[in-house]
């Protein structure tokens, strides 16, 4: 391993290389799977641990490739907004940064397999493909972030696949209703990167990519992204007048201040360091979503 792994490039580099703003999208699906578990099974609090820190580690290390093949491709300057900047700013050498994400795929795969012993070894296939799709976002011949099917794969591996598979390791099944709560994890899911999108729009059609906000406009983008916030707050509110779910699963409406914010900022300014705050909301919707709808299913539960 590298000599850079020293103190004297100072922590914040490394911790702004996991791009700390994106891992609460690993914490909340992982948190609200285990409150839809609670209703089905007795919770091992073990299991989730392991399952919360393999995705934080999942996430992490996708980010990492995202910022090794991006300097690598050319598509990141000292300019570049977003980024952790450990490469194009702090002079980090690239190999070490894919290192770094290596060794941190190895520590979630070996929580994996004890995730895996204590529930089912089904999941070694799931957790491999998952794994793949991490580095395959960024990473090889066609990574899958320049293409439309960005927030596809981003919705259901990191939204909607995170909160099922936190359900079946407590449970050892995925009941239906686990699938329907799970829908608006995976829309705001692809809302980060959906947003992520709309801001690099002139940067990423430069560097010769096909995103979804590319090929549809940035007007039509950002419609696309409202319409994945309105769709996430009515689903709920649909399954609670079908009584699915608990009415305290309606406080979820306490993050509504969030996606407006964003969507009035991303239609009044085009700047990609004007929009950051823009960014941050799109990201916080989703943690605060997600964790106020795993909460109202707690107190539901015990009321």
């Amino acid at each position: 391993m590298s000599h850079e792994f020293q103190a004297d490039k100072g922590w914040r580099v490394w911790w702004k290389l996991t791009r700390p703003h994106t891992l609460t999208a690993s914490f909340a699906p992982v948190f609200l799977g285990t409150m839809i578990a609670l209703y089905e099974a007795n919770i091992d609090w073990l299991l989730f641990i392991a399952m919360l820190l393999a995705c934080l580690l999942i996430q992490a290390a996708t980010n990492m490739f995202n910022e090794y093949y991006d300097f690598v491709r050319g598509l990141d300057s000292e300019e570049s907004v977003g980024i952790g900047g450990a490469i194009v700013r702090n002079g980090v050498k690239p190999k070490t940064v894919m290192q770094l994400a290596l060794l941190l795929y190895v520590i979630a795969a070996i929580l994996g397999i004890y995730i895996c012993y204590e529930s089912s070894w089904l999941l070694l296939i799931v957790g491999a493909i998952s794994m793949a799709v991490g580095y395959f976002y960024t990473g090889g011949p066609y990574p899958i972030s320049s293409t439309p099917f960005g927030e596809l794969f981003s919705g259901l591996f990191m939204g909607m696949l995170i909160v099922l598979i936190a359900v079946y390791i407590q449970v050892g099944s995925v009941p239906l209703f686990a699938v329907l709560l799970s829908v608006p994890s995976a829309l705001l899911v692809a809302a980060i990167m959906l947003s992520n999108n709309i801001r690099d729009l002139v940067e990423d059609t430069i560097g010769g990519r096909k995103t979804m906000a590319i090929l549809v406009g940035r007007k039509t983008a950002i419609t696309i992204l409202a319409s994945y916030f309105v769709l996430s707050y009515l689903w709920i509110k649909g399954l609670v007048v079908l009584q699915i779910i608990t009415p305290w699963s309606l406080l979820v409406l306490l993050s509504l201040k969030k996606p407006i914010h964003a969507i009035k900022l991303f239609k009044q300014t085009e700047n990609p360091v004007k929009v950051a705050p823009a960014m941050k909301d799109t990201a916080l919707t989703n943690t605060i979503f997600v964790f106020l709808l795993g909460l109202g299913l707690l107190i539901g539960y015990y009321l």
